[in-house]
């Protein structure tokens, strides 16, 4: 209940952004006819989603954020390592029948599994989505402390070490032709958190925007993807705002630490603040570097800019476990990739690129066209 309430305020936060821009010229004829709407739902990714947009009519709008609702829903059953569904062999099914037999999937997870392993090897090996073994472990721990908090661990190294036997990224094999996946590894499992939802918003706006929804954002969690620009007649780009990492612990702090302006981008930010436990005045949260096998210790959140959303997702994570002049230098590396640090000091660090559309820098959402 506690992370739910934490999103709506972020959502709330990111939000009041739209409502406070001041008006600096007359709406446009072609756009007087849009008014804005908002959908808000909790059942898919363990998050809270909102949907927003401009359409002529507000029916017009339901019908594309249900759909959107609607294919989110069905995403959510297929990425889910959870729990199984009547008729849907999911990430959860793989896993039942690691190193048993290959497993005829849907190709939504035939392209996230292939989506994953090559930005694994292209851009970077912190990302592994078949880190379950040791992904499971921090998971029951910290169920354990939510429901016991005095009695709040962190697993053993030796564990640990154990499962991490069992990650190997090359025994999950595809066959796209008979679109199976199988384990090979009876040990193994998949997580895909790290990337199941910013993957699965980058699949829905491109075919939600291909029907004719071409004003909108969608905000699932920490992920936030803009398409088109705001009809209001009054802005030319989407304000984001990035969230303050203290003001999740302490309701006194601005929520929202820095707002940039972007269009058919997405915003996608990695925290210890995000999801997590304690361990006497230690935070332990989810975000496990694969060479320590424990929590990422450079940084409170690393925020990930570019146009699709699913790399936004899975860069988030990586450059959070990475050394900050080590992440900078792959960020630099990337085409139409920017980055915000916030170190643990509160000092914060972003590329150069990012700084031409932040509100700090002078950016606003009236810029450019």
């Amino acid at each position: 209940m506690k992370k739910i309430i934490l999103l709506l305020l972020a959502i709330v936060s990111i939000f009041a952004l739209f409502a406070g821009c001041e008006k600096q010229k007359q709406e446009p004829e072609t756009e007087q006819a849009y008014k804005k709407y908002s959908y808000t739902f909790l059942d898919t990714f363990d998050t809270v989603t909102q949907v927003v947009g401009y359409t002529e009519t507000e029916e017009e709008f339901n019908l594309y954020a249900e759909e959107i609702h609607d294919r989110m829903l069905e995403l959510h059953m297929l990425y889910d390592k959870y729990n199984d569904y009547e008729g849907i062999n999911n990430i959860k099914t793989i896993n039942d029948y690691a190193g048993v037999k290959p497993v005829k999937v849907d190709k939504d997870i035939i392209d996230l599994i292939l989506f994953s392993k090559d930005m694994y090897e292209n851009v970077g090996k912190q990302t592994n989505i078949a880190m379950g073994s040791v992904l499971k472990i921090w998971h029951d721990y910290r169920d354990e402390a939510e429901a016991d908090p005095l009695n709040a661990k962190i697993p053993p190294m030796d564990i640990l070490l154990a499962a991490n036997e069992h990650t190997d990224l090359s025994k999950v094999m595809v066959d796209v032709e008979d679109s199976t996946v199988y384990l090979d590894d009876p040990l193994m499992s998949l997580d895909v958190g790290a990337v199941a939802k910013g993957y699965a918003t980058e699949v829905i706006v491109q075919e939600i925007v291909k029907e004719g929804f071409t004003s909108g954002i969608i905000s699932a969690g920490g992920n936030i993807r803009t398409f088109g620009k705001p009809l209001d007649g009054q802005r030319n780009k989407w304000g984001v705002g990035i969230q303050n990492p203290e003001s999740v612990l302490d309701n006194s702090q601005e929520s929202v630490l820095e707002t940039v302006f972007a269009n058919d981008s997405s915003v996608v930010t990695s925290g210890d603040y995000q999801r997590f436990y304690m361990v006497g005045d230690k935070t332990i949260h989810h975000l496990i570097d694969p060479k320590t096998l424990m929590p990422g210790d450079y940084f409170r959140a690393v925020s990930i800019l570019t146009e699709n959303s699913g790399r936004a997702d899975f860069l988030s994570t990586t450059v959070f476990l990475l050394p900050y002049e080590e992440g900078k230098a792959l960020v630099e590396s990337l085409d139409g990739v920017e980055a915000l640090w916030i170190f643990k000091d509160g000092t914060i660090e972003v590329t150069e690129g990012m700084k031409k559309i932040m509100k700090s820098y002078g950016a606003s959402g009236t810029d450019g066209n």
